[in-house]
């Protein structure tokens, strides 16, 4: 039988650079083969705004000032996307996968992240959705998670952002996702604003329950892999 595994290593809390340092390395590994199997990074970052390569000039509406004045910082990313904003509260996800292993179609890839939050979703009593021509997941009209991936050689990096207990306000500076006059919302807004107002869940229960749902959706057996594993797999 194939050895179908998902290696998921919590980062914690991670600066985005050095998030961004090792999936660049762990991409780079699972090209070789190093990496063997599949990776979902999960992880939450100081509050940071992230520029992709369709970022339109105008989008990020924050001055320089502005921007070191929240404590914000600011990257050029590859990915796909225009500009949006990682920070605490919010469960962010890379994963390194191999698409020859699954589907060689990253359009399919896309709609897999979504449905996996989509149905993360659903086990917290939220009922998210696509909207036709956006990248993402919705709830209503108010957008909940961004999408924004790069491949070499069918081998993923980037990924995903669920906003769970976000800061909304770090939203303001900028036009999220290129989308003008985009709402966002977070399950904690969404549990609030719901007739029987309810807590929001811990983020543990929100990466539990979508790295699970991440899983079956790609017909892998997650596994906890370290820090400290991952780096000796990844390290040439």
């Amino acid at each position: 039988m194939t050895d179908r595994r998902l290696y998921v290593t919590d980062l914690g809390t991670m600066p985005y650079t050095d998030a961004l340092a090792l999936q660049r390395d762990a991409a780079k590994a699972r090209l070789s083969g190093a990496l063997a199997h599949d990776l979902l990074l999960v992880v939450q970052h100081p509050p940071v705004i992230t520029l992709g390569r369709s970022t339109k000039a105008g989008n990020l509406l924050a001055s320089h000032d502005l921007l070191a004045a929240r404590g914000v910082e600011l990257f050029e990313v590859e990915r796909g996307g225009d500009v949006t904003f990682h920070g605490p509260g919010q469960l962010v996800g890379y994963p390194i996968v191999n698409l020859e292993r699954h589907t060689l179609d990253l359009h399919w890839y896309l709609r897999q992240l979504e449905e996996a939050m989509i149905r993360s979703l659903a086990a917290f009593s939220i009922e998210g959705s696509r909207q036709s021509g956006k990248t993402g997941v919705w709830v209503r009209d108010c957008k909940i998670a961004s999408i924004g991936v790069h491949a070499r050689q069918w081998v993923t990096w980037h990924g995903f952002a669920l906003n769970v207990t976000t800061d909304l306000s770090f939203f303001d500076l900028m036009v999220p996702c290129g989308i003008p006059d985009v709402v966002m919302t977070s399950i904690e807004r969404e549990l609030h604003d719901a007739t029987a107002a309810r807590s929001a869940p811990l983020l543990a229960d929100v990466r539990d329950r979508t790295v699970a749902e991440f899983a079956t959706l790609f017909a892998l057996t997650p596994q906890a892999l370290s820090i400290s594993d991952l780096t000796s797999a990844i390290t040439p």
